[in-house]
């Protein structure tokens, strides 16, 4: 069963920071600069924990991962942008 994850992080190295990128990008929605949308199994949220853990530094960088729930629930808050339109990388609507 997946479960929805905001995640969202801050990394003060160029390098750290693209290496999060990439590895985050592999298991979700990039919806803006540093942000997000995961749908993850237990396995995988366990597997991306593990690559971040060993990309940041623990004193200087940090990530945040937002548990929002289980994909699919009836639970339906969505994403509201302002200026530039939001992602639209699926034919259905971001549910958060």
């Amino acid at each position: 069963m997946k479960r929805d994850y905001l995640v969202t992080y801050d990394i003060c190295d160029d390098r750290r920071l693209r290496r999060t990128f990439e590895a985050v990008k592999g298991f979700g929605l990039h919806l803006q600069y540093s942000v997000f949308l995961c749908s993850l199994t237990q396995r995988q949220h366990m597997e991306l924990l593990a690559i971040l853990d060993e990309i940041i530094h623990h004193r200087e960088d940090q990530v945040m991962v937002i548990d929002l729930g289980q994909s699919g629930s009836r639970f339906n808050p969505r994403i509201a942008t302002l200026g530039k339109p939001g992602p639209d990388a699926t034919d259905k609507p971001i549910i958060i």
